[in-house]
């Protein structure tokens, strides 16, 4: 694994590593060179075939400010060509969490600002503490956010993430919880033990099954079930039951016994 200046990456427990955001004298707030470092992590720890599930945290007392506002004046300074350079770079690395072949965990503790609510929604599964708080802030510096929604959209609903946006009202992990910005909102000193929680879950899933939802669920929108959609979920069971791991997670139902995909 590559050394990061700004990312801190160690194994949580076997099969799981846990990414860690370390910027806390700026409230891990993210710029260029975390953007790239986040995308260069996540593309390493997909290809690592020992990992099975990632953790993305935030180091200190929150999880992500969200733009570093030194680099925003940068940009607001820059050329409209590296500003499109530049937001096509943070777009990538949001897209590369979001599609993910492997389940990703949002541990957020503290404040999730902008961008850093836009990096939970993007994870498959986001715990908070209770103390969290969330805040899609960029209308407050004349800005919008553009990149990020998407994710929050697809987490919270249209118009749940029109009210955030045109707002930036900070909601607190409760309200999270009710409008599904997040799974779980618990007491802080639970917050590891609930992840490692989630985490048991997920490892506990085939990993081949696992790739295969996220894929199938990258194309199902909510509405009408179309004839094409019947059709891609019929061809995707029947290609996936005749996999071998699919043989062994029967085999070791009716066995009584932990498949061998379960860690040790």
């Amino acid at each position: 694994m590559s050394n990061f200046q700004t990312l801190n990456i160690r194994p949580r427990a076997p099969g799981v590593a846990q990414l860690t955001m370390a910027r806390p004298e700026v409230f891990n707030a993210f710029d260029e060179t975390m953007i790239g470092e986040l995308d260069e992590a996540f593309a390493q720890l997909i290809a690592d075939d020992a990992v099975r599930v990632i953790v993305l945290a935030g180091e200190g007392r929150h999880f992500s400010a969200g733009a570093d506002l030194q680099w925003m004046r940068r940009a607001s300074e820059a050329s409209r060509e590296w500003n499109l350079q530049d937001a096509r770079r943070f777009a990538g690395m949001l897209a590369r969490i979001e599609a993910c072949a492997k389940p990703v965990v949002a541990r957020v503790q503290g404040a999730a600002l902008g961008g850093g609510v836009g990096l939970a929604c993007a994870c498959d599964v986001a715990v908070a503490a209770e103390g969290a708080s969330f805040s899609v802030s960029e209308a407050k510096f004349g800005i919008l956010p553009a990149v990020i929604g998407p994710y929050v959209t697809n987490a919270v609903g249209k118009r749940q993430a029109r009210r955030l946006a045109l707002t930036t009202t900070r909601i607190d992990a409760q309200e999270a919880l009710r409008i599904g910005l997040v799974h779980h909102a618990v007491a802080s000193d639970a917050l590891d033990a609930t992840v490692d929680t989630v985490v048991r879950e997920l490892l506990a899933g085939g990993p081949g099954a696992q790739r295969e939802i996220k894929a199938l669920f990258a194309q199902l929108e909510v509405g009408p079930i179309t004839p094409e959609v019947v059709e891609l979920t019929a061809q995707t069971i029947s290609r996936v039951r005749g996999t071998d791991e699919a043989r062994e997670g029967f085999d070791a139902f009716l066995s009584k016994r932990p498949a061998n995909w379960i860690p040790t």
